[in-house]
């Protein structure tokens, strides 16, 4: 683990009062990208309200399985081998975050496997919003030919020394989330603040660690087995339209969902699939029901929603509706 502090500067632009106070920048290097693949390394990088650095910290984590696709983020069974579990750094790292903005780069993917790790240590992240630096720089209208980290770097003049290892991605991402704060305060911009939503239920599929001596050393990890897809089976009921508010769902009616939920996201589908009902991954005027926490996030399955006039509810009250769906007709 590494730890550094660093005098914080002060920016003469006019602080918009509702700001954070603080920012923890996150990124995460994983076994892969399912929901029951594992963290292996972590960095976080402090940043006060104006995002000058606080201090930074770094540990690679045991996953206790196969360590996934090596050729990206170069940390073999071997390194890992000693490294502590996550529930032995949960406390730390909890430390790290506590009370501060979590900000990475595709935010919602570093927060869902921080999330799921919490969940599986029987512990809560202490986060309650993230930032994503993909938002902020669209937000910002900034000339990236895309919006991968390196782009975003390029366009600050940051320098990666190593991509794909945690510790160097945050510092380059901390280095490059500095102005970008400062171009949205100067413009008076709202911040693209989401809610982070802990877990409150887990299911987790066991993976046995795989022998060494596969191509290269790697564990012989398939690649094919790094991004899995889930075919649901198709929903046997005909589409009876929109969900009306105050009336109940009905078998064959295109949910999608959209967002955090507290309760796994596919944990969610499936009971909507084993109640009848279509679990969608797009917005069409097909769709009877938009699940959201956040309505007006933007999204463009909200967005989407809004322009077909789909009805929209929230978790809770989606689990509600999914204790009575009536049957299809015939």
């Amino acid at each position: 683990m590494l730890e550094d502090r660093a005098t914080a500067v002060s920016s003469p632009t006019q602080w918009p009062a509702v700001y954070p106070k603080g920012y923890a920048v996150v990124d995460v290097e994983t076994t892969g990208l399912a929901r029951d693949d594992r963290i292996i390394s972590a960095a976080v990088y402090r940043l006060d309200e104006r995002g000058e650095v606080e201090d930074h910290w770094y540990t690679l984590v045991n996953p206790e399985r196969d360590p996934g696709p090596v050729w990206i983020h170069g940390l073999t069974s071997e390194v890992l081998e000693g490294a502590p579990l996550f529930a032995d750094v949960a406390e730390e790292f909890a430390a790290r975050l506590d009370g501060r903005v979590l900000v990475a780069h595709n935010a919602v993917f570093d927060w869902q496997m921080i999330a799921r790790e919490y969940a599986r240590a029987r512990r809560e992240a202490p986060v309650r919003q993230r930032l994503c630096t993909i938002a902020l720089s669209k937000e910002l209208g900034l000339p990236l030919p895309n919006f991968k980290l390196e782009s975003l770097a390029a366009h600050y003049g940051v320098v990666q020394q190593r991509a794909h290892h945690a510790l160097d991605d945050a510092r380059v991402l901390a280095e490059a989330f500095r102005p970008s704060l400062r171009a949205a305060a100067a413009g008076g911009l709202r911040l693209p603040l989401l809610e982070c939503r802990p877990l409150t239920e887990w299911s987790d599929r066991p993976v046995p660690r795989q022998s060494t001596g596969g191509p290269g050393g790697y564990g012989g990890y398939r690649q094919s087995s790094w991004r899995p897809s889930r075919k649901r089976p198709a929903c046997p009921y005909p589409n009876p339209g929109r969900y009306e508010d105050g009336k109940h769902l009905k078998q064959g009616m295109r949910v999608a969902f959209s967002g955090d939920t507290s309760t796994d996201r596919e944990l969610l589908e499936d009971r909507a699939t084993e109640a009848g009902l279509h679990v969608a991954s797009s917005i069409s005027r097909l769709t009877s029901l938009l699940v959201t926490n956040d309505p007006d996030s933007g999204t463009s399955k909200v967005v989407k929603a809004r322009q077909f006039g789909t009805p929209i509810v929230d978790e809770a009250a989606f689990g509600q509706l999914l204790r009575d769906v009536e049957p299809a007709d015939g």
